[in-house]
């Protein structure tokens, strides 16, 4: 499938319908109340789904105007009926949030969602998994690298937070540029790897890159980035959960990252950084899209800053906007900063002009294989997923589900074996610890909660493609 017909069905609405007028073959008047009972999501199919359609329902049953196709049916609290002559799929619930959550137990419609819309996985698949995303941490090294060329605390923090502002375009909105609307990424199995880096350009120093999938149930990936010429590290995790409000999803980011910065007088300054809440709206209208929630912090250098994001209605009147205050410890007086994340940003106090721009191209990662031979491992997700992407990207979903029921069995096998021989995965690259220390002495300089937050330590044992 082209990437044009790929965002022509991304674009594709979704409409509410009632139950009475499905059954009565009565589709030309759907209602939009949110208060039915049952619901119906109704999603219009393109006519290079249809062969996809076939091959899912050759299990059925038929059911008047109907069918049922009984092996992706996994709960009992939903129905799925797709049009005899299908031309479009209806999914029968209780109630909105029952399909929300029952929804996502549609596995086995994982890979006909990449093109069909909120179906099985709520977001259609990208051809990559969660543990890649770490990289856009980094998409824009340059400013990663200037940190460490601050020559006092002020410039400093102002350094830290215009690279961290600046990775916000990359983590939640340009990831659906070449795919019309936010993709969801494949879950990563457990001990899955990437490697990569950015270049030395420029005199800025090359800038590298290791995640490990440290867990799988739940789902949390541990990164290092370091620019080891610039003396800059950024150690971090992250995990999520998730819950419905109305038609939106919202997404708490469950984890956090510790940026250290090495003085030219060899000590130390490290930054405690927070993660923003996600709120996933245009599930119903086939677009979904990212907005970020409350507020994240970057806290050290003698510096808190707290950044507050607000959508569409707020301070600008635009999605993705901010509101970023720096304040000293020593109560000198704050720098504001206000603007749009995935755009520009100007000062409001405590400066001028623009504070930071991302029209600029970014710059991809450098994928690297990590075995000494430099070839990718078993567990590299290149390796490890490559024919589920090559199906999602030629259409071929027959593939691409089998591969991806291959790899997830292939999972499940190793669990049961590792519980009953008492074992567990052993990391590779990362240990955990109970609690973070710097995490504890710095959070409550901004009352952040919860007080206390597990850790993942590097062990400083990069590959020797990446650290000869």
């Amino acid at each position: 499938m082209s990437e044009q017909q790929a965002g022509e069905v991304s674009a594709v609405p979704f409409v509410r319908l009632r139950l009475a007028d499905i059954m009565a073959g009565s589709t030309s008047s759907p209602t939009r109340q949110l208060d039915l009972v049952p619901e119906i999501v109704h999603l219009p199919l393109p006519a290079s789904l249809l062969d996809a359609l076939n091959r899912i329902t050759q299990d059925r049953l038929v059911l008047g105007r109907f069918i049922v196709p009984g092996k992706v049916v996994a709960s009992k609290q939903i129905v799925l009926l797709i049009a005899a002559d299908r031309t479009a799929v209806y999914i029968v619930g209780k109630s909105t949030s029952i399909l929300a959550a029952e929804l996502s137990k549609l596995e086995d419609l994982a890979c006909l969602a990449d093109r069909v819309s909120w179906c099985a996985s709520h977001l259609p698949q990208a051809f990559k998994t969660l543990i890649i995303l770490s990289a856009y941490w980094c998409e824009r090294p340059e400013l990663f690298a200037a940190i460490a060329d601050a020559t006092t605390e002020e410039a400093r923090a102002l350094a830290v937070l215009k690279w961290f502002i600046s990775t916000l375009k990359g983590q939640y909105t340009s990831r659906n540029e070449s795919m019309g609307s936010e993709k969801k990424p494949l879950n990563p199995a457990l001990g899955e790897l990437f490697y990569g880096n950015w270049p030395d350009k420029d005199g800025r120093g090359k800038t590298d890159l290791l995640v490990e999938q440290v867990s799988h149930h739940p789902p949390i990936t541990a990164y290092v980035i370091e620019n080891q010429t610039k003396g800059i590290k950024l150690v971090g995790h992250n995990a999520q959960k998730t819950s419905f409000s109305g038609g939106s999803i919202i997404v708490k980011q469950i984890g956090h990252a510790v940026l250290t910065v090495k003085l030219p007088s060899g000590a130390d300054v490290q930054y405690l950084l927070t993660l923003p809440r996600l709120r996933i709206d245009g599930l119903w209208y086939g677009s979904p899209y990212i907005e970020l929630a409350e507020s994240s912090y970057i806290i050290g250098g003698g510096y808190v800053g707290v950044i507050d994001y607000k959508g569409r209605g707020y301070f600008s009147g635009k999605s993705h906007s901010f509101k970023a205050t720096l304040s000293p410890t020593e109560k000198r007086g704050d720098i504001v900063v206000e603007g749009v994340w995935h755009q520009t940003s100007k000062f409001v106090s405590g400066g001028h002009g623009t504070f930071h721009d991302v029209s600029a191209p970014k710059e991809e990662v450098t994928a690297m294989g990590g075995e000494a031979s430099g070839e990718m491992g078993s567990m590299e997700t290149r390796k490890l997923w490559e024919q589920v992407a090559k199906g999602i990207r030629e259409g071929d979903y027959e593939l691409a589900s089998r591969e991806k029921s291959r790899i997830e069995n292939e999972m499940r096998q190793r669990r049961k074996d590792e519980a009953a021989n008492g074992t567990t995965w052993p990391m590779k690259h990362f240990q955990p610890l109970a609690s973070d220390p710097l995490y504890e002495e710095l959070a409550p300089l901004a009352s952040i909660t919860p007080a206390s937050e597990d850790t993942y330590v590097f062990q400083n044992n990069w590959p020797t493609t990446i650290r000869p």
